[in-house]
């Protein structure tokens, strides 16, 4: 009977605890000092934006402030996004580790 009464608690905890949600930017709307401001605010961040080949194709990802944002397999890579003012704003996105390929950096 208390298994069942913990479990009951436990299972209602579980589904009442909520992620914070990450908030999502267009950033051809703003400036490339403001998409860069914001991802150092936030921490992490969603830009969206429109592809250079098919407008009508819209483009998003989720880019960091730096790699503290990003799974322990994983490490920071810079990238270039579409904002107001420039066509290439430097940002960081998470990129999976190829251990084949990439050179392990350790993490202090």
């Amino acid at each position: 009977m208390n298994t069942h009464l913990l479990f009951a608690a436990g299972a209602v905890l579980f589904t009442t605890v909520q992620a914070d949600p990450i908030t999502r930017y267009n950033s051809t709307a703003l400036t490339c000092d403001r998409v860069q401001a914001t991802i150092a605010q936030d921490g992490a961040a969603i830009m969206r934006y429109s592809s250079r080949r098919n407008p009508g194709l819209p483009l998003y990802n989720r880019y960091v402030n730096d790699d503290r944002f990003c799974k322990q397999d994983e490490y920071t890579r810079t990238v270039f996004i579409p904002a107001a003012d420039t066509a290439q704003c430097p940002v960081f996105e998470c990129r999976p580790f190829d251990f084949d390929r990439d050179r392990i950096i350790r993490r202090h």
